[in-house]
């Protein structure tokens, strides 16, 4: 018999709205995706960076929505081996490749729009369509990397828990500690880069515009790429937001997590929830036929 409390059925109903319909999002973007690509017999590199967004971020809502499920009605069974580890680890995987290829998207924006006379940047603008599938796998053997690491540190964590006895409580506690500090390392570095790709992005587009826009001063026509750049900069920007918020709410993840059912711990986890629906939004609103089909759905 489970007793559920007040603040328990809250962080489920919350959690199950944001799950239903983040989910919901990204099976519109990857059926119109789908759609528009048995129509037209082809798919671009933006496509193929959106259509594998949305189905990573369809993969992590799911994970995340029946983690907490099954921690409000049935606790026991984050008791029995391997469930505790498979659950961290898919959570790791469908997280950090959500984080990669969003940041991947970042790359692709700041090279296909961004001006610059240099000799490697004009190599990649030219080859960045054939650059996109290698990006995209990149991202999936780093996040498959770093689930495999998590899944062996939280192996330890259980084998320690299971080992110790009263006799050394003290060095249980250590053990934790240790495992909890890796965990955390590994995910705030895949955090980090993914970051700083974003970052890098930012500032390149935003020097490339305001070049652009000095160099065109004189003329008094409306510009094709200025018009490009500032869409590109209005959806880098937003992401990098969200990315900061995002980033904010692993470091307080870290400093709450050993504090049970802590307010405070519960806010935090809810805002990073929100991340994948949030941004999925800002995509759909910034590609016109996103867009267009939303509306004419609704």
């Amino acid at each position: 018999q489970y007793n559920i409390t007040s603040y328990d059925a809250m962080a489920m109903v919350i959690i199950t709205l944001q799950a239903l319909v983040g989910m919901w999002i990204n099976i519109f973007i990857v059926s119109v995706l789908c759609i528009a690509w048995v129509k037209k017999k082809r798919f671009n590199s933006n496509e193929k960076i959106l259509l594998s967004l949305g189905c990573y971020r369809f993969g992590y809502l799911c994970i995340i929505w029946l983690h907490s499920f099954l921690s409000v009605i049935y606790t026991g069974c984050f008791s029995v081996q391997p469930i505790p580890q498979l659950s961290a680890a898919l959570q790791s995987f469908f997280n950090n490749s959500n984080l990669w290829v969003s940041a991947s998207l970042c790359v692709f924006y700041c090279i296909k729009i961004a001006n610059f006379r240099n000799t490697f940047f004009n190599y990649l603008k030219v080859r960045i369509d054939r650059i996109v599938p290698w990006l995209l796998m990149g991202s999936v053997l780093l996040s498959l990397a770093t689930c495999i690491l998590v899944y062996i540190t939280n192996e330890l964590n259980w084998n320690n828990y299971n080992s110790t006895t009263l006799g050394n409580f003290w060095k249980l506690s250590v053990n934790l500690d240790e495992h909890l500090f890796a965990t955390f390392f590994i995910t705030g570095f895949g955090y980090a880069t993914a970051f700083t790709a974003v970052i890098s992005s930012a500032l390149l587009l935003l020097f490339s515009l305001w070049r652009h826009k000095r160099n065109m001063q004189t003329k008094s026509v409306k510009n094709l790429s200025m018009d490009a750049h500032i869409k590109a900069m209005k959806s880098i920007l937003s992401f990098f937001f969200l990315y900061s918020i995002n980033f904010i709410c692993l470091v307080l993840t870290l400093i709450y997590t050993s504090r049970e059912k802590n307010p405070a711990l519960f806010l935090v986890v809810v805002f990073q929830y929100a991340f994948p629906v949030v941004h999925s939004i800002i995509l759909i609103f910034s590609n016109p036929n996103l867009e267009k089909t939303l509306l004419r759905t609704l």
